[in-house]
């Protein structure tokens, strides 16, 4: 029987780092709010992406230093022994950690948890408010709908945040055994001998340079011309050589044909997008799918009687055709932030998204978000970090610029720690230096990428970071060296 209905001020449909960081913010404005969440709380980012995958690739990083850098420092290991199941149990007790610390956030905000598949049956119309069910999951995790009803909510406003679901390739539907997904590649029972990677972004990436550690054969395909095709073409020129050097192999501008399965694994057939009669096939225990994520919005709605309008497979809001975005939809009280609204598909945004979407909601005074100034982050070895314009943007934008490129191989930090792979790369405006974009592949590259996010936030120029002091010995000089380079006045070069 289902329960009595509840109303409150705003319900939030998903509790990952969009999700629950949203359903705070508007807790703290005097909102009524409640969360609904049909696995567990935290969602992708906490359970199955950013954080678990970090810690694997921690792990990765520690087991390459032993086997391939301690002999130079001093520190041999005769033998140095994995174990699998405690490689990936740790991310998975990581995650339990994280479940538990989003429950608590709630409950310390008052937030009601309703466990359970949302649908939205009708939006706000007129007097009458929002009415969602809840209903107990049916189906997978990233494709599940709403069974038998649990209980009826009402709200005033309803704030979607459900994320995104990786894409399948049509030919080949994922089977979590042979043909994979992100999150069964980092649950995977036993490590696998050879894996082809298809799509070179960041998640094929870091989990070809995790795999790689560990001593599995990786192959990467790319469709197109260069790997890491989002970033600046030098930073994926750099990565390509870095990750060959580890072992790692690469058949870019090219595309999957076919996936047979075999006894043993998968037999690919791999054609060149140039030629479609040039083709080889490569045999690997399993194909990691990582070709990019459409909205997750399964059972969401009833599409005829809530008008959410959908649009390249994500929901469609105001936040791309309005300078100060509500993120409302095309369903009147029905709001959308995060993946499920399109790229860039990062937690930082979303988070950003739904604390700017709850304070417009509230009419609470907010700066909003600056798109152009978002970073992106590859957490591999060597890290690749980026905000702003590549110098392929900058050009085709027509803009006067110089670029600056300090390499790591001649930075003291860098060399006492072992980590000479790499640059900084800044990109500046003629003839007042400001600030159009940073490119940083090495060592600490996610870190180091703040510095520039908040001086293009502050619009500062480059001389403002040559003005700044930096602590020797730093990493974070590489940035005061770059960005002396645009001035040619570079001192360790």
């Amino acid at each position: 029987m289902a329960k009595q209905t509840k109303h409150y001020d705003l319900i939030v449909i998903g509790s990952g780092p969009g999700g629950y960081v949203g359903a705070i913010r508007a807790a703290q404005l005097g909102l009524k709010t409640a969360v609904v969440e049909r696995d567990k709380l935290g969602g992708v980012c906490l359970n199955w992406g950013c954080i678990p995958t970090k810690a694997l690739l921690h792990n990765a990083e520690l087991y390459r230093e032993a086997i391939t850098h301690g002999k130079e420092w001093g520190i041999e290991a005769k033998e140095v022994t994995v174990h699998w199941d405690q490689v990936i149990g740790r991310s998975r007790k990581i995650t339990k950690t994280l479940n538990n610390g989003v429950g608590f956030l709630l409950k310390k905000n008052k937030i009601d948890h309703h466990d359970g598949h949302a649908t939205i049956v009708s939006p706000r119309t007129g007097s009458k408010p929002c009415v969602v069910e809840v209903r107990k999951p049916a189906g997978d995790y990233y494709h599940g709908s709403g069974g038998e009803l649990v209980e009826t909510l009402t709200a005033d406003r309803v704030m979607i945040a459900t994320g995104a679901a990786p894409k399948e390739l049509p030919f080949a539907p994922r089977d979590g055994k042979t043909v994979i997904d992100s999150s069964d590649a980092m649950n995977l029972k036993k490590q696998p001998t050879s894996m082809l990677v298809v799509g070179s972004g960041a998640i094929g990436m870091e989990f070809a340079y995790f795999y790689n550690a560990f001593g599995t054969t990786v192959t990467v395909v790319e469709m197109l011309d260069r790997i890491l095709p989002v970033e600046d073409a030098d930073v994926s020129k750099a990565a390509l050589k870095a990750f060959k050097q580890q072992g790692i192999a690469f058949h870019t501008s090219t595309t999957i044909k076919s996936l047979d399965k075999t006894k043993s694994g998968v037999k690919a057939t791999l054609v060149d997008v140039n030629d479609d009669s040039k083709t080889q096939t490569l045999e690997a225990d399993v194909v990691l799918v990582a070709i990019g994520v459409r909205g997750r919005f399964d059972g969401l709605f009833d599409e005829k009687a809530v008008p959410v309008q959908i649009e390249r497979d994500h929901i469609k809001t105001d936040y791309r055709s309005n300078a100060e975005p509500t993120y409302e939809t095309s369903a009147p009280g029905i709001y959308a932030i995060g993946d499920i609204i399109g790229p860039p598909w990062l937690a930082h945004v979303a988070s950003e998204e739904a604390v700017t979407c709850v304070e417009r909601m509230a009419g609470h005074h907010t700066l909003g978000i600056d798109y152009d100034s978002i970073p992106g982050c590859t957490y591999c070895n060597p890290q690749i970090a980026s905000v702003g314009l590549t110098e392929r943007a900058a050009k085709e934008q027509g803009l006067d610029y110089t670029t600056s490129t300090y390499q790591f191989k001649a930075h003291g930090k860098a060399i006492a720690v072992g980590a000479t792979q790499g640059f900084v790369k800044l990109i500046t405006s003629k003839p007042y230096g400001e600030i159009l974009g940073a490119h940083i592949i090495g060592e600490d590259a996610s870190e180091l990428i703040a510095e520039i996010c908040i001086a293009k936030r502050l619009e500062a120029t480059a001389e403002d970071i040559i003005s700044t002091m930096h602590a020797h010995p730093t990493m974070h000089e590489g940035m005061h060296e770059a960005a002396l380079g645009t001035e040619g006045r570079m001192i360790h070069a």
